[in-house]
């Protein structure tokens, strides 16, 4: 043990973070209050402290597992029940007190609802003087589980109007073609089994979700990634010598332009080589309206301007490399037109974005090895 183990932890919490968190608890205990006046009618008891606890977690702290609304609602709730039953049968004070925040610390982990402002709850049933006490098994119910679930309903109100996460319930997001595998850029990450092997080996509770724990580390990846491979540039990987097809040219030839030259895109330009859409095997193949194979014969009858896509997201000729990875794997584009200004310069495939950083990732063996 050092003398700087005792210094304060950084938490990495922004100024504007803070504010939000500070203000969430002003508004939530307030309309908490006033919700207990107005809509139950209820003068007394109408908030215990505890609650300005459970505020801290579920407005500065959404995130975290212990703010969660099981943990919220269900750890006040057992640990209000440990703390009465104490107080009923214990007649010494002192170990009253110890007993119940014992027995609401076990409820809670039995319960899977570990939140820290249960062991005070418990306590202020055993301390809270005699108005508390009077209230028997009713203390569970009215204050605690009543300003619990007042409290959560502002909590998820504020916390979805800032844009924030929660509940955070740790399902990943399913992927863009709706199916039960994980995003590319996750397949080869660090696995939630890896996550869940090194959790159960460090033994104790942390405070940060599989999820968040998942991400964090797959930050710190694509950081590491960034370092490497930032100074390539689209330029270096683009193909220059490109196959393109005009608005006004029948859409037949362009089927025959993609087969020959087996490829799967075609940017569109303009006489002055200015790029105005991306023509591509789905445009010709499925009828976006209908979500019907198209017939063949009717590719006769259509002119490119009439299939290709003309929203188009492209790259800039200097644009680092790394800035598209995430476009090439998780976004699903296969193929990335690179401009300079207006005009049409290359493109970027994903054949590509693999050889690329295959290369680079064979570069420093090559560099040992020399």
């Amino acid at each position: 043990m050092q003398l700087s183990d005792f210094y304060p932890v950084s938490t990495n919490t922004s100024l504007k973070e803070s504010c939000y968190g500070a203000l969430g608890a002003l508004i939530g205990l307030l309309m908490t209050e006033l919700l207990c006046q107005w809509w139950l009618g209820v003068s007394p008891h109408w908030l215990i402290a505890p609650m300005g606890a459970s505020a801290v977690l579920l407005f500065a702290a959404p995130a975290s597992p212990l703010a969660q609304p099981w943990c919220i609602l269900v750890g006040n709730s057992v640990s209000a029940l440990m703390g009465v039953i104490s107080a009923s049968w214990i007649p010494d004070l002192a170990l009253a007190s110890a007993v119940a925040v014992m027995l609401a610390i076990a409820a809670m982990f039995m319960t899977r609802s570990l939140h820290p402002p249960g062991g005070a709850v418990a306590l202020t049933a055993v301390i809270g003087g005699e108005s508390i006490t009077q209230l028997g098994f009713w203390y569970v119910l009215l204050p605690v589980f009543i300003n619990s679930l007042l409290l959560l309903a502002m909590g998820l109100l504020y916390n979805r109007a800032l844009g924030r996460r929660y509940p955070n319930g740790g399902k990943a997001a399913p992927n863009r073609h709706q199916t039960a595998d994980p995003e590319p850029s996750k397949r080869i990450a660090t696995h939630a089994t890896d996550i869940d092997f090194a959790l159960e080996k460090h033994g104790e509770l942390l405070d940060i979700s599989r999820q968040d724990l998942q991400a964090l580390l797959q930050e710190a990846q694509l950081h590491a990634l960034r370092e490497r491979v930032g100074t390539v540039l689209c330029q270096d990987v683009m193909s220059r010598d490109l196959i393109v097809v005009a608005p006004e040219e029948s859409a037949m030839v362009a089927w025959h332009r993609l087969s020959q030259h087996h490829i799967k895109a075609l940017p569109v330009v303009d006489d002055a080589q200015r790029l105005v859409g991306i023509l591509t095997l789905h445009d010709l193949m499925i009828d976006r309206q209908r979500q019907l194979p198209r017939e063949a014969a009717s590719l006769e009858q259509k002119q490119v301007a009439d299939l290709m896509t003309r929203e188009v997201r492209t790259a800039r000729r200097y644009q680092p490399l790394y800035d598209l990875v995430e476009f090439f794997s998780d976004g699903g584009l296969h193929h990335m037109p690179v401009v300079e200004g207006e005009q049409l310069v290359g493109i970027l495939t994903q054949s590509d974005m693999v050889a690329a950083l295959f290369n680079l990732a064979l570069r420093p063996v090559a560099d040992k090895a020399e």
